[in-house]
């Protein structure tokens, strides 16, 4: 696995990044191949939506993109918490992407049909690598509590299930999710970890310097070991890292 950290002044210098990553990506696909992204939600890929709605409409082949999503609340598709919702009203409604190659996770179905038919799905439209489906790039965020997709501290069972989706619960709410695995996860071509904001300085601090208890948290139990992983942070999420990193 390679690690590549990248720091950025301001969230509109991390998007044009993340940008111009998936146009060189997409210019090298073999012709009639696709590339396979799979989304998440939070208000830094939000930002990053609509930062690519406005700025690569024209530029990106959005006809040669397959969007699916890391994890989802168990919610309809115009609930306010939905991760779906978000990337359509930042996103999917402002470019000229086929609504063939948009893969939902119905959080408003059986979270436990809903996980397995989405399992199946992914199986059915990503290549695989091991027997395992390998996206071409997955996006994660980091909680100020060291959680990635849905996957929270105290089940790290869920990350290591040999499922590729799993039902998962909210530590407080108790909302259900349904959420990627780490075996899912650790299988992508690369993994780009999504982080702004000073309230998750402290933690990407923790996770990428591995410091003592890192390892009861599912975020540090990233490792592409067949791809790459890709830090990208604002400068205040990276207050608390080496300047050298």
């Amino acid at each position: 696995m390679a690690t590549t950290t990248k720091i950025f002044k301001r969230i509109d210098g991390l998007s044009q990044f993340f940008a111009e990553q998936l146009v060189e990506r997409m210019k090298v696909l073999p012709e009639k191949h696709f590339f396979s992204i799979a989304l998440s939600g939070g208000s830094t890929p939000s930002s990053i939506f609509q930062y690519l709605a406005a700025n690569f409409r024209e530029t990106l082949a959005w006809d040669r993109l397959l969007v699916f999503w890391s994890d989802e609340r168990c919610v309809a598709p115009d609930d306010h918490e939905s991760n779906f919702r978000m990337t359509k009203e930042s996103l999917l409604d402002h470019v000229p992407i086929p609504t063939t190659n948009i893969f939902r996770i119905k959080g408003e179905d059986n979270p436990a049909l809903e996980a397995e038919r989405y399992a199946k799905a992914v199986g059915q439209f990503i290549p695989s690598y091991n027997d395992i489906p390998r996206f071409d790039l997955m996006m994660l965020g980091l909680g100020d509590d060291g959680h990635t997709a849905s996957i929270f501290p105290g089940n790290l069972h869920l990350f290591n299930s040999k499922k590729l989706f799993e039902i998962a619960e909210h530590p407080k709410t108790m909302q259900k999710r349904i959420t990627a695995t780490g075996t899912l996860i650790n299988n992508a071509q690369t993994v780009a970890f999504l982080v702004t904001g000073e309230a998750k300085s402290e933690m990407a601090a923790t996770v990428l310097y591995r410091k003592p208890g890192s390892e009861n948290l599912p975020a540090s139990l990233v490792d592409p070991v067949n791809g790459d992983l890709l830090w990208l942070l604002d400068e205040k999420a990276a207050g608390k890292l080496q300047t050298n990193i």
